[in-house]
């Protein structure tokens, strides 16, 4: 389907032609031609109007698609680069369709200072496949006690700030956080988690968890500290991201602190919007092991239909890759977290648009426009002028889930074997081709 195209690394002239585009975020959905000069789409034509210039891409009435951005990745770097690296899970990303992702800061060391801030921007300039934004985190190494460098990492370049796998525990230390980051200008990404009520679990706490034996985690550890947080995010005027919402209380408390006029946003991850506990119960895989864990089957269904109706701003990968050792190891030991940048949009494609649970441009907007406001990262557009952040999908190509055939460093992902549809054909990021599955 993909012609020869620009060589990695430049910007690409290319024209994508016969492609429906589909760009939700602008009321746009036709058959058409985009040409592409220079990394910036120079315009757009009815399908075969255009003339080619450059490279060749025939489309065959593809969907063509703003690039999609992830709030919420685990690139492992510094200290794991065995799990993943810059290079390793921006590849990942792009053959995902994203265009833009931004790394969470609890690495080893932790991102909580400028120097290390200022160097992980420094080597995904050299190495990344796509966008790299970076968070910084909330407290010195995550540790909860003393507020990082946040005024210092906002200068040099952070988007948001977060303490992501650990709660901030300390609701003065929290505060302190919210009027830091209002001087900034810039939101808190949190982990809402109440670590006591949490304990030892390892999955949900209900009838699933009471039948395997094992020590569970109820939605109150995530819905007791999140209601902590919006309160102190609403008495500061904060402005605050809530990461991984997992059950409909969770919905809930958003919605009344939204109406309360509290600035919120919130992200779901693919694997709670088509994942349950019952999954744990098939084989105890610990790939299917992630925090906050996968609830319950009415928590999933309040989340497809919060993300139908716009409630969920975005969805995020989560992206947590961890080494094979680790994840085969029992249940009750294995890390939190799976992989999902290379499965998101089929897997999602597949379970919510496929089945008409939720319409195609609800989760175009969630996985592009929607994601990159809330962090004010430039917004992916099919538009004339636009740098070119794009990806090309084949709806009707039927495939299994490989994790071999994964691009990332690590394969712990819940949908090994599932049958989708919605692969990724050519990612164009930053004006640059960053993937092509032809592999030209």
């Amino acid at each position: 389907m993909i012609a020869a195209i620009a060589k990695k690394g430049t910007k690409a002239t290319l024209l994508i032609r016969d492609a429906r585009l589909f760009d939700p975020a602008r009321g746009l959905d036709r058959r058409g031609d985009v040409l592409i000069e220079k990394g910036r789409i120079s315009s757009l034509a009815p399908a075969g109007k255009d003339k080619a210039a450059g490279q060749l891409v025939e489309a065959g009435g593809g969907l063509l698609l703003p690039g999609f951005v992830d709030l919420h990745t685990h690139l492992r770097t510094p200290g794991r680069e065995d799990e993943e690296d810059i290079a390793s899970g921006t590849a990942a990303a792009a053959a995902g369709g994203y265009v833009s992702i931004c790394a969470m800061p609890n690495t080893d060391p932790v991102v909580d200072n400028a120097s290390i801030l200022s160097s992980l921007i420094e080597t995904a300039e050299t190495e990344a496949h796509v966008k790299v934004a970076f968070l910084g985190a909330i407290s010195r190494g995550q540790a909860g006690i003393h507020l990082s460098d946040m005024w210092d990492m906002a200068a040099a370049g952070a988007v948001a700030f977060s303490d992501d796998g650990r709660p901030v525990a300390d609701g003065g230390l929290l505060r302190s956080a919210f009027q830091a980051a209002a001087l900034v200008g810039l939101p808190l990404s949190l982990h809402c988690e109440d670590v006591d009520l949490a304990g030892r679990g390892v999955m949900n706490e209900g009838e699933a968890s009471a039948r395997l034996g094992l020590a569970g985690i109820p939605a109150a550890a995530e819905t007791a500290a999140l209601g902590r947080d919006l309160e102190i995010a609403a008495y500061e005027g904060g402005r605050v991201h809530i990461a991984h919402v997992s059950c409909s209380r969770s919905l809930e408390l958003i919605a009344a602190a939204r109406r309360a006029g509290v600035q919120a946003t919130c992200e779901v991850t693919p694997h709670h919007l088509l994942l349950t506990e019952n999954d744990v119960a098939t084989g105890l895989d610990a790939n299917f092991k992630m925090n906050p864990p996968l609830r319950t089957e009415e928590d999933r269904r309040a989340l497809v239909a919060a993300l139908a109706g716009g409630a969920i701003d975005c969805i995020a990968s989560d992206h947590a890759p961890h080494a094979g050792q680790e994840k085969e190891a029992p249940f009750e030991e294995a890390p939190f977290g799976v992989v999902g940048l290379e499965t998101a949009f089929p897997v999602l494609y597949t379970g919510l648009v496929e089945t008409g649970a939720a319409p195609l441009e609800k989760l175009v907007l969630a996985m592009s426009t929607s994601p990159a406001r809330v962090f004010g990262l430039p917004a992916p557009a099919i538009a004339e002028g636009e740098e070119a952040n794009l990806c090309l999908v084949d709806v009707n190509e039927e495939f299994e889930i490989d994790p071999d055939g994964f691009r990332g460093k690590s394969r712990n992902t819940p949908f090994t074997g599932r049958r989708v549809k919605g692969r990724v054909l050519l990612t164009i990021a930053g004006g640059r081709v960053a993937y092509n599955k032809e592999g030209f």
